[in-house]
C-alpha cells in the first residue's frame, strides 16, 4: 500500500506550483538538446574514466571517509533532505535521509568547509561543481523512484561507509542497479528515472557531487542560462536560506560540545 504524502502548507501556493510546474516542462523540452550536445554518452551510468578531474578523489576516498566519520559524531543535527530542500517531502521523510552538504548549486559552504576541509578542497578542484554532499541514509529506508531536474548535470557516487550486507544497500537507475561499495565510485544521469534501497540494520554513506555535464557550446550556453534562472527561484531561494540555518545549528552544536568537553576536563 502507497503511503500518502501530505504536500507541506507554504508549497501549495499557486504561483510557486506554477513556476515549479512550468521549470519542469523547459527542463523536459531542452533534455534532448543537451543530449545530442553531450561529449559523454548519454546514458544511466556514465563511467568515471570520462573524468579525469576525478582521480583524485577517488584515489583519497579514505580521506573523505575519515571526515564524514567525524561528522557523524553531530549526527542528530545533520538536516533532513527535506529540511533543507522542501519540494522533496515526497522521497525525504523524518530524519531517514540526512545530508552534510559542502557545496551548494555552485557554493562552497565556509563554515561546513571548515569540518570537511582536505574533503573540500579536492571537491574545489572539480569543474563547474554545482553540489557535494554526505548523504547518510538510514537502516531500512527506501528513497521511492524520482527524476533529476536537468540533464545538464551530472551526479558521481563515491561508497564512504557501507553496509555488510551490500549488495542489499543499492541503486536502480533506469534497468541498471548498482550495490555500493567502499572506495568505489560510478556517476549517474538523474534525469533517468531512479530509486535507492538500504534493506540492511546498518547505515549507509556516500558522497554525492553534482557537477556540469561536459556538453559542446550550445549546450553550455543553454545550461548556464537555466541555471540562472532557476537561482531566482524559491527551488533555489529555500534550499539557500536553509542550507546557511543548518550551517549555523551545526557550528553552535560543535561549539557547545567542545564547551562541554572542556569543562568536564577541568
Amino acid at each position: 500500500m502507497t503511503e500518502t504524502v501530505e504536500k507541506p502548507k507554504h508549497l501549495k501556493n499557486p504561483r510557486r506550483a506554477f513556476v515549479k510546474k512550468t521549470g519542469k516542462k523547459i527542463m523536459r523540452g531542452v533534455a534532448n538538446h543537451q543530449a545530442k550536445t553531450s561529449l559523454v554518452p548519454n546514458t544511466p551510468k556514465v563511467d568515471p574514466d570520462h573524468f579525469e578531474f576525478l582521480n583524485e578523489l577517488r584515489a583519497n576516498w579514505e580521506i573523505v571517509r575519515d571526515e564524514a566519520l567525524e561528522i557523524l559524531k553531530f549526527r542528530e543535527e545533520i538536516p533532513g533532505f527535506q529540511e533543507l530542500s522542501p519540494d522533496q517531502y515526497r522521497i525525504a521523510k523524518g530524519k531517514n535521509w540526512r545530508t552534510f552538504v559542502v557545496y551548494g548549486f555552485g557554493e562552497r559552504l565556509e563554515k561546513n568547509s571548515q569540518l570537511t576541509p582536505k574533503t573540500a578542497d579536492m571537491l574545489g578542484k572539480i569543474p563547474n561543481i554545482q553540489t557535494a554532499m554526505f548523504s547518510i541514509l538510514a537502516p531500512g529506508y527506501h528513497i521511492p523512484a524520482h527524476t533529476g531536474v536537468t540533464k545538464g548535470i551530472l551526479r558521481v557516487h563515491l561508497g564512504l561507509i557501507i553496509p555488510k550486507e551490500h549488495e542489499k544497500c543499492r541503486i536502480r537507475v533506469g534497468d541498471t542497479i548498482t550495490a555500493w561499495k567502499p572506495g568505489e565510485m560510478f556517476i549517474i544521469d538523474d534525469t533517468y528515472d531512479h530509486e535507492v534501497w538500504n534493506d540492511t540494520d546498518e547505515e549507509r554513506v556516500v558522497l554525492l557531487v553534482d557537477f556540469d555535464r561536459p556538453m559542446k557550446w550550445s549546450g553550455r550556453i543553454l545550461n548556464k542560462m537555466l541555471m540562472s534562472a532557476m537561482k531566482k527561484t524559491a527551488f533555489y531561494q529555500d534550499p539557500k536560506k536553509n542550507l546557511e540555518d543548518a550551517e549555523a545549528r551545526l557550528e553552535a552544536a560543535i561549539h557547545q560540545n567542545n564547551k562541554n568537553m572542556e569543562a568536564m576536563s577541568d
